[in-house]
């Protein structure tokens, strides 16, 4: 049997095409979760995912759910690991953060973890080597803010036993 064609070359981790991944599809449900409404009268936008955030007790599992979506998508493609723990990431402080009632919906809203995955899987596509720098420079800046709030609190006990002790023997 002889081949009449060019093979179809797909990524390592993708062994049949999907019309559920493609940029259209992903691009359109990072825009419903995250920026399909807009308050009339201001540049502020929501979707779904702020909405169904109201919800006690589901609305941020829903919403966490249907993120995963593109954090899939963006591994079947082949993006880097460095670039889909990035997306986790921003998938987690939008879950995590957004657990807290009121506050934590108004931050999904400024967030929006799904445009930043759709983008940062497009950016990863178009120019590979870019994304997995600027994403290596996201986690070096998240450990640097992580140990800024591990160190600071310690060193604010510090200098108050200071005070106190100073206070007690002066």
């Amino acid at each position: 049997m002889q081949v009449t064609g060019n093979p179809e070359i797909l990524s390592p981790r993708m062994r049949r095409g999907s019309k559920a991944f493609d940029d259209e599809n992903l691009d359109l449900l990072s825009h419903l979760l995250d920026d399909w409404f807009r308050i009339p009268g201001t540049s502020i936008r929501f979707g779904l995912d702020g909405i169904v955030g109201f919800i006690p007790g589901v609305g941020d599992v829903i919403g966490g759910i249907a993120s995963c979506i593109i954090i899939l998508a963006a591994w079947m493609r082949g993006v880097s690991y460095v670039t889909l723990a990035r997306m986790l990431a921003n998938w987690g402080i939008e879950v995590l953060l957004g657990a807290v009632p009121v506050l934590g919906n108004l931050f999904d809203i400024g967030w929006k973890a799904n445009r930043r995955n759709y983008a940062l899987l497009t950016g990863s596509l178009a120019d590979p080597q870019g994304v997995k720098r600027r994403s290596w420079l996201f986690f070096g800046g998240l450990c640097l803010l992580l140990a800024a709030l591990l160190v600071l609190p310690m060193l604010l006990f510090g200098w108050l036993l200071a005070h106190l002790l100073q206070g007690i023997a002066g």
